[in-house]
C-alpha cells in the first residue's frame, strides 16, 4: 500500500469540510469550485488535482461515510443491535453537520438511497423466514421495513436536531431490531 503524502491528506479533508460547511449555508447548485478553494483555502487547481467537479466531491465523500458504516456494522457483527448501535450513533454524532444535510436538503434522496441500500444490504444476513416470528414472510419486505425504519429514525433524529443523545437512540433502536431478529 503506497503511503499518501500528509499535505495531499490535509488538502483533501480541507476541501471535503469546505464543501460540507458551504451546504450548510447555501443550495449545492449555487456552490462553486471558487467557493469551495476559498473556504478550503486551496487553488481551484488543486481542487481538480483530486475531483473532477463538485458532484465528484460529494459522491466520494458520500462514499466515503457509507463505507464507514459498512466497517462499522462489519465490526459490530458479533453484537446485538442494541450494542452495535451505540457504534453507528457515534458515529453519527461525530459527523453531524455531514448527516444533517444529507437527510435535509435536497440531496438527500440520494443519499438516502444509498443509506437504505447499506442498511438492507447489512441486516439481510439477520434475517431468517424459515423459522421464529419471521416464518413465512417476505424477506424483501422485512428488509424494506425495517431498513426504511432505521433509517427514518435516523433523519428523525436529525431533522429535529438530535433530540436524544446517540447512546439513547442506539439503545432505543437497537431493542427494536433485537425484538425481531
Amino acid at each position: 500500500m503506497t503511503k499518501v503524502d500528509r499535505r495531499v491528506l490535509k488538502s483533501q479533508e480541507a476541501i471535503k469540510k469546505a464543501i460540507v460547511e458551504l451546504m450548510a449555508e447555501k443550495n449545492f447548485d449555487d456552490i462553486t469550485i471558487r467557493d469551495i478553494s476559498d473556504r478550503a483555502d486551496v487553488n481551484r487547481g488543486t481542487i481538480y488535482l483530486h475531483y473532477m467537479d463538485k458532484y465528484d466531491l460529494l459522491d466520494k465523500i458520500i462514499e466515503e461515510h457509507i463505507s464507514n458504516l459498512r466497517d462499522l456494522c462489519h465490526s459490530a457483527s458479533e453484537m446485538t443491535f442494541k450494542e452495535g448501535n451505540y457504534v453507528w450513533f457515534e458515529y453519527f454524532a461525530d459527523n453531524h453537520l455531514f448527516f444533517s444535510i444529507m437527510l435535509n436538503t435536497k440531496s438527500a434522496a440520494y443519499f438516502r438511497s444509498r443509506f437504505l441500500d447499506l442498511v438492507v444490504q447489512e441486516y439481510k444476513v439477520e434475517v431468517d423466514v424459515t423459522e421464529g416470528k419471521n416464518q413465512g414472510l417476505s424477506e424483501e419486505v422485512i428488509l424494506q421495513f425495517f431498513g426504511a425504519a432505521v433509517v427514518g429514525a435516523v433523519e428523525w433524529w436529525f431533522k429535529n436536531e438530535m433530540p436524544l443523545p446517540p447512546r439513547v437512540m442506539a439503545e432505543q433502536t437497537g431493542v427494536l431490531l433485537d425484538r425481531n431478529f
